[in-house]
């Protein structure tokens, strides 16, 4: 019967891979949806960005409780890998009975659990505390409108199984020490489990504690799994998109927008028709951009970067004056556009159309106008998410393809276009602005 524990934990670990790579696999492909995007990766940026949580510091008390979770989770896949290694095996503890004759690697086996214990113990406390936060203090960019229902039940849902989790690593710590007590063996010499956690299990008989240990084992594992294949349909996708995210961070300076060759190229014939050689390029297909295919690819990758923290929204200055605007939800239309166009084309076939739009169906034309350009929401974003981007190029859509524009705005492009300057006097009178200003 040695082998029924690796050829049950082989058949859950194929399953559990190959349904998540089904899923990661479609989000590639979705990604690779958008347009061609020239971006210079940046290692700097995913060390301090991704690995380093630089902006994360900005607010310390959130980032310190982040920090717990974040460092506690990096660790556990250390256990993690003995974990495998034992599944497929058969053997129990295998890494600590192969280096226990080693001082060095005893002692460092023992560092390293008794860490993951330690910063276990912390994540617990955070995630009570990013549990409270969310639902006792409803701190404001937690319930903003676009986080009702299932995004504001996915923050949640994480950090329940955050809990299963830790509970699950206690008790196979706690139980195997107590078991390794009681069989007259010592103390593996962990730091909680192997001087306090253990005590919750020492008045079981050994048989009990074989079992107990199992259960947080494989509680362990199958907490994993699910949350590998869970992971591709929540908010905390942002574990393993965030790196190449930060990666392909823009290098460009905040505010510079993305120049259209096509327009340039007219603007330049007007001025100086001598100043062009070569040919005219062939007009666009269309202006700006209506749907999610029409972004590219790196403005995809955002989307799916999200983790809906909110700061952008919090900093945004049109949504703190009430307007409909918020930079989050722009990110996640994007990405819920995506998904059903995605669902669409896998049920309908490639050439199917659905007669919906990201602009219109998903972002209305308030929201777009409301923002500022002020760029205080990719400025905020841990990771350098631009929301900013998409909202232009949805803008330059609705002004140039559908001459969609609030008056004050078409009496300014109608002075630029005159006069060269957004006011209304000739360029020969352009200083009569400060009279007027003055008076």
């Amino acid at each position: 019967m040695a082998f029924v524990q690796p050829l049950i934990f082989t058949v859950l670990t194929v399953a559990a891979f190959s349904m998540a790579g089904l899923r990661f696999k479609r989000i590639y492909e979705n990604i690779r949806m958008g347009q061609p995007e020239p971006v210079k990766g940046s290692l700097r940026n995913m060390i301090l960005l991704a690995l380093g949580q630089k902006k994360m510091f900005r607010n310390l008390i959130p980032a310190l409780l982040h920090l717990a979770v974040y460092t506690a989770f990096l660790l556990t896949q250390v256990e993690l890998l003995e974990i495998f290694l034992d599944g497929f095996t058969g053997r129990h503890r295998l890494i600590y009975y192969a280096v226990q004759d080693s001082a060095f690697g005893k002692g460092l086996y023992i560092a390293i659990i008794s860490g993951i214990e330690v910063l276990s113990l912390l994540a617990f406390a955070a995630t009570l505390a990013f549990l409270a936060r969310r639902n006792l203090l409803k701190v404001l960019r937690f319930v903003k409108s676009e986080m009702n229902g299932w995004p504001r039940l996915d923050g949640n849902i994480i950090l329940y199984l955050e809990i299963v989790l830790i509970a699950a690593i206690f008790t196979m710590n706690g139980a195997d020490e107590a078991l390794h007590r009681a069989e007259g063996k010592g103390s593996y010499g962990f730091l909680l489990s192997g001087n306090a956690v253990w005590l919750l299990f020492s008045g079981f008989s050994p048989e009990t504690l074989a079992v107990l240990e199992r259960v947080g084992w494989w509680f362990h594992i199958l907490v994993v799994f699910s949350f590998l294949n869970y992971l591709p349909f929540s908010k905390h996708l942002h574990i393993m998109l965030a790196f190449p995210n930060a990666y392909f961070t823009r290098v460009s300076g905040n505010g510079q927008m993305r120049n259209m060759p096509e327009i340039q190229r007219e603007i330049q014939s007007m001025l100086d028709p001598s100043a062009l050689s070569g040919e005219a390029l062939p007009p666009p297909d269309q202006f700006g951009a209506k749907d999610v295919q029409d972004l590219s690819w790196k403005q995809l990758l955002d989307a799916y970067a999200c983790t809906e923290c909110g700061r952008c929204t919090a900093a945004c200055p049109a949504n703190q004056t009430g307007k409909k605007l918020s930079p989050r939800k722009i990110m996640m239309d994007t990405r819920d556009r995506m998904e059903e166009l995605s669902l669409n084309r896998q049920k309908h076939g490639p050439d199917h159309q659905d007669g919906k739009a990201l602009l219109g169906d998903y972002i209305s034309t308030e929201e777009l106008r409301a923002c500022t350009t002020c760029n205080a929401c990719v400025q905020e974003c841990p990771v350098s998410i631009n929301p900013l981007s998409i909202i232009l190029e949805l803008r330059r859509h609705l002004i140039l393809d559908q001459s969609s524009a609030p008056e004050s705005w078409t009496q300014m492009f109608t002075h630029v276009e005159n006069n060269g300057a957004p006011w209304q006097f000739a360029q020969s009178d352009r200083d009569k602005w400060i009279s007027q200003t003055e008076a």
